[in-house]
């Protein structure tokens, strides 16, 4: 078996839609051509016999490192906020979920093809900020306009004002079971010490 880590960004910005594996493409961004184009290469062991599965992950929580590590800074200081209009989907998963998961998948003979590594409840960018905001006990307030996230970012912006509402149809139809579903739940234990 090869598997292939990809990213929910293969979906492309998903608007309101909910995503799960059996969807196809939402657009054509930098991210989806990305995505498309490292899952369309793992595809090529196939050719030789090999079960080939496709982790789609969504935004990585953990203690170090990541997506966290870039926000916690500002955050800490009272300087967190929404980003853009704040509605824009954003698919979690914990540290300990995403390798559990990969772990899991190793152990299903039959697993093959994509699955989305994410919680089985997105939420949206301005309910990710106060939870963080909650979480680290500071006020997340302060909103990042999504010009200024054009202007700063250009073509990179659309990761962060565009979005997926994945949700991980196929792990859970297999039997995984995710230890954190609730995104508060979430970061209370990387709060840990």
């Amino acid at each position: 078996m090869l598997t292939s880590g990809s990213a929910v960004g293969w979906y492309g910005d998903g608007g309101e839609r909910e995503l799960s594996e059996d969807d196809g493409p939402t657009s054509n961004d930098f991210a989806s051509q990305l995505c498309g184009a490292w899952e369309e290469s793992a595809m090529r062991a196939k050719r030789l016999g090999m079960h080939v599965v496709l982790v789609r992950t969504g935004l990585v929580l953990a203690r170090q490192g990541g997506f966290l590590q870039r926000l916690m800074p500002l955050f800490r200081l009272g300087l967190g906020g929404r980003q853009g209009n704040g509605r824009q989907w954003m698919p979690w998963i914990h540290i300990d979920d995403e390798i559990a998961l990969i772990d899991f998948l190793l152990r299903q003979p039959a697993a093959h093809g994509p699955y989305n590594a994410c919680s089985p409840q997105p939420v949206r960018n301005a309910e990710f900020a106060k939870a963080l905001g909650r979480s680290l006990r500071r006020p997340a307030i302060l909103p990042v306009p999504s010009q200024a996230l054009r202007l700063g970012l250009g073509e990179l912006s659309g990761l962060i004002l565009g979005g997926q509402k994945a949700i991980p149809a196929r792990l859970q139809a297999a039997g995984f079971r995710f230890r954190f579903v609730k995104l508060d739940a979430a970061l209370a234990d990387l709060r840990k010490v």
